[in-house]
């Protein structure tokens, strides 16, 4: 028995395809505009804070958040594909808003060497990040939700790992010990996932400490 295929079956996947590429093309253009205006927010709070609390406003965990937020945010109604770009979108424009406002709002952003490198981070922080921000909000997986709240939750331990070791900035170290902690109590669903992220965000803390923080330190030295 052959099915007749009428001309609205055949045009219905087609018609369904726009809206949800210029879906995916408005929150990738909000999470990319959303970026441009945290970097320069960033980069006026550098001015603002006092002393070494200035350190936080350009911190990687700080910026690796808004990955983290472009993630989620579309997770309950689009797709892992599309976090990840709008993720990707919100670093790369973190960045160029940050440097932009140091290039035409103050007295310069020097040399394009460390631009190109925290691009370069963008391109990878921004994806697993948005992955992590995915995982946590859809609700799909409770294991994978888990660890994307406690790679979130290491990026301030690693932060407070570098302000103890590297800084000795003590008030800092102990106030990004505090978040990475909170992170988990207060954003996990169960208490079985605030154990498990506690639990899990330390090892994600020494990682990020040695994969970010230690080259990071070569590279500025």
């Amino acid at each position: 028995m052959t099915t007749t295929m009428t001309p609205e079956d055949l045009t219905a996947p087609d018609a369904a395809a726009g809206p949800r590429v210029a879906t995916a093309l408005v929150a990738t253009a909000v999470a990319a505009v959303g970026g441009l205006a945290f970097g320069v927010l960033t980069n006026l709070a550098q001015g603002w804070l006092p002393g070494a609390w200035n350190q936080l406003a350009n911190s990687g965990a700080v910026w690796a958040a808004a990955a983290f937020v472009a993630g989620a945010l579309p997770a309950r109604q689009g797709t892992l594909s599309r976090a990840v770009t709008c993720a990707l979108a919100a670093e790369v424009g973190l960045v160029v808003g940050y440097y932009g406002y140091a290039e035409f709002g103050r007295d310069g952003m020097g040399s394009l060497f460390f631009p190109l490198v925290w691009l370069g981070m963008a391109g990878v922080a921004g994806p697993l990040f948005g992955v992590a921000g995915h995982w946590w909000r859809s609700g799909r997986d409770a294991r994978r939700g888990t660890v994307g709240l406690a790679a979130f939750a290491g990026l301030f331990g690693s932060e407070a790992l570098m302000a103890a070791l590297d800084l000795r900035h003590a008030p800092q170290a102990w106030t990004c010990f505090a978040v990475s902690a909170l992170v988990p109590l207060l954003m996990a669903r169960t208490n079985r996932e605030r154990i498990r992220s506690l639990a899990l965000a330390a090892p994600c803390a020494l990682l990020a400490y040695a994969a970010i923080d230690l080259p990071l330190q070569l590279i500025h030295a």
